[in-house]
């Protein structure tokens, strides 16, 4: 007899079936596919949302922020006065004004810098190794990262907006339109900083140094995008490289909504050109979607 080994039977075949030489049964898929990747994602993001608010850090510099800066800027400030787009023209309270940039700073916070932060200390402390031998697919997984942006998000604008309307008396707007103006800007906002966020993961090279590396960047957007300055103050080619980033776009549309029709002449171009911040968004929505595709690894690239 020849020494030939053969292969158990596992396909139906003749239990002294060999496999021809040099060809390989197929591999079976382990990954979830279709509604399974929807259901797993799905609750991921109960998941990821406890966690979230487990971490008092991600609370603090994420979810409060912009709340506590809201606070900070119209005590501070309120003594000098209403700010008024020109001569002669009605003005608003110092916290009216900051209100839009501010819940710009939320989308940006929630999106960008938790989850760059998050998903780089995953990666580094090897959490997404071991997710990548699991059946979890890389889809079901940022589906919940992405939920969770959006469930966290929701709620800190609801609060900011709450405390803005009874503690400071911010007049909030009355108009559907204006509401359905937030609603688009928003939920936009909030995609484009969460791909953004994962995309911009890719970049620190280990847990320790995520921070070091995504806040300096989210704190200057910030500075120079209208959030805790007036943008109309800002040079202009500070303001052009603003226009560069998608934060300018999230506080300029967010400004649309809860400012008065006069601060339209305050915009760099003088008006709110809505269209031009859906153009914006989009256009970083699909870059961080194209980004975090080709850059996204279970493990890390020196590993």
């Amino acid at each position: 007899m020849s020494g030939a080994t053969t292969t158990p039977a596992t396909d139906g075949r003749s239990p002294g079936h060999a496999e021809p030489r040099g060809i390989r049964p197929p591999r079976t898929d382990r990954r979830l596919t279709g509604p399974s990747l929807l259901r797993l994602g799905t609750s991921r993001i109960g998941y990821e949302t406890r966690g979230y608010f487990r971490s008092p850090d991600a609370v603090f510099f994420t979810f409060l922020f912009p709340l506590i800066m809201l606070g900070i800027f119209t005590a501070a400030f309120s003594a000098s006065g209403d700010i008024v787009p020109g001569p002669g023209m009605e003005g608003i309270s110092v916290g009216a004004y900051y209100l839009p940039g501010m819940l710009a700073a939320g989308m940006l916070l929630s999106g960008v810098q938790n989850l760059a932060v998050d998903i780089a200390t995953e990666k580094s402390d090897g959490t997404l190794k071991r997710l990548g031998g699991t059946p979890l697919s890389p889809v079901s997984y940022f589906l919940g990262k992405i939920g969770q942006v959006f469930a966290t998000a929701v709620l800190q604008a609801a609060l900011l907006l709450l405390v803005a309307g009874t503690l400071f008396g911010i007049a909030l707007p009355t108009t559907s339109a204006a509401w359905l103006t937030f609603a688009w800007v928003f939920v936009l906002g909030v995609a484009t900083s969460a791909l953004c966020g994962i995309a911009l993961s890719a970049v620190p090279r280990s847990g320790k140094s995520a921070t070091a590396v995504v806040i300096p960047i989210v704190l200057v957007l910030q500075f120079i995008s209208g959030v805790y300055l007036q943008f109309s103050q800002l040079p202009e080619w500070m303001q052009n490289i603003a226009s560069i980033f998608p934060l300018k776009w999230m506080a300029q549309g967010m400004r649309a909504v809860f400012l008065p029709e006069d601060f339209e002449t305050l915009e760099q171009h003088g008006t709110w050109d809505l269209g031009w911040v859906a153009v914006a968004l989009l256009a970083w929505l699909v870059i961080g979607l194209v980004v975090s595709r080709l850059t996204f690894r279970w493990i890390r690239r020196d590993a």
